[in-house]
């Protein structure tokens, strides 16, 4: 049997398409998904030109155990579930067991898809430092990333700093949490306990002396796509280390995600969708989402699979 699904092709618009591919075979410590609804990254379409043709692009999806893990982990058949797995664009998905989450009743599960990669991403790196009475600078914060790291950092108790590209982006931050937004960097009073940076580039050399003695830089994204040059002398100094690091944390996401879908359930977080449609309208939501289009997520609707569908 066969499914649909997005693949990458060099010749495509966005390098990406729908295409028939085979239906996947989980392995014993994976459940089979009939995936509904899919959630675009920046990353992942920003790069899909860069893998080999026709593979199964994307990880963010939502939908409904069609065939529980032959090892008896995992949720059971017809649960509704948020998954992150390799291959996610597809009618069907099979996804370790530990990388899905139920989806409670309280959670719309389009909402649910957004919440994987950017969701967790977030969280994790608001982990890495004590946040209570801190104060926390997000960069980019206009993004998916950017409005769940504003919303979880305020939940912690954190003074929170959302600097966008411009004031329209900064649209619906304070009503998140964000305690200031700011257009760039320039102008921002005070240091800051914890940076999480989804800019790269120039804007993460300027934000390195916003950092307070002892404090870090998560660089956890980089949409500008361009080069951070730092000057000679310019990470030196004195009193307790400053530090950058790096984010790539992508295993056993399904603990870390039941965690977003209770706070989403309660109604203290919420998923920004700023783009819904049709994974038939695919090209047109990469573009929007590459060309800063979008206010937080991009979520496409996934055409359900059904059994004797064509190429079957």
């Amino acid at each position: 049997m066969t499914v649909r699904a997005v693949v990458t092709d060099p010749r495509a618009r966005a390098a990406l398409r729908i295409a028939e591919v085979a239906d996947p075979e989980p392995r014993p410590g994976q459940v089979l998904i009939d995936v509904r609804h899919i959630s675009l990254n920046r990353g992942e379409v920003a790069f899909a030109g860069s893998l080999p043709p026709g593979t199964v692009s994307g990880y963010d999806a939502s939908g409904v155990v069609a065939r529980a893990a032959a090892d008896g982990s995992g949720p059971a058949e017809g649960t509704r579930v948020v998954a992150f797995g390799p291959g996610a664009w597809a009618q069907r998905v099979a996804v370790d067991t530990d990388a899905v989450a139920e989806v409670p009743d309280a959670v719309d599960l389009a909402h649910a898809a957004a919440l994987p990669m950017a969701g967790v991403t977030a969280l994790r790196a608001l982990r890495t430092r004590p946040i209570l009475g801190r104060r926390v600078l997000v960069t980019g914060a206009a993004g998916g990333i950017g409005r769940f790291a504003v919303q979880l950092a305020a939940l912690g108790g954190a003074h929170v700093v959302a600097s966008v590209g411009s004031a329209a982006r900064g649209e619906g931050l304070t009503g998140l949490g964000a305690r200031e937004v700011v257009v760039g960097l320039n102008g921002i009073d005070g240091s800051f306990d914890l940076i999480l940076d989804n800019v790269g580039g120039a804007q993460l050399v300027a934000a390195w002396p916003l950092l307070a003695p002892g404090g870090d830089l998560q660089s956890i994204g980089w949409a500008s796509g361009e080069p951070a040059v730092f000057a000679p002398g310019s990470l030196f100094f004195l009193g307790r280390s400053r530090t950058i690091s790096t984010f790539g944390d992508a295993t056993a996401f399904g603990p870390d995600l039941a965690t977003l879908l209770g706070l989403a359930a309660e109604g203290r977080l919420s998923a920004e969708i700023g783009l819904r449609d049709t994974w038939e309208r695919l090209a047109e939501a990469a573009e929007a989402l590459l060309g800063r289009r979008v206010a937080g997520k991009a979520v496409l609707d996934v055409e359900p699979w059904r059994a004797g569908q064509s190429g079957a």
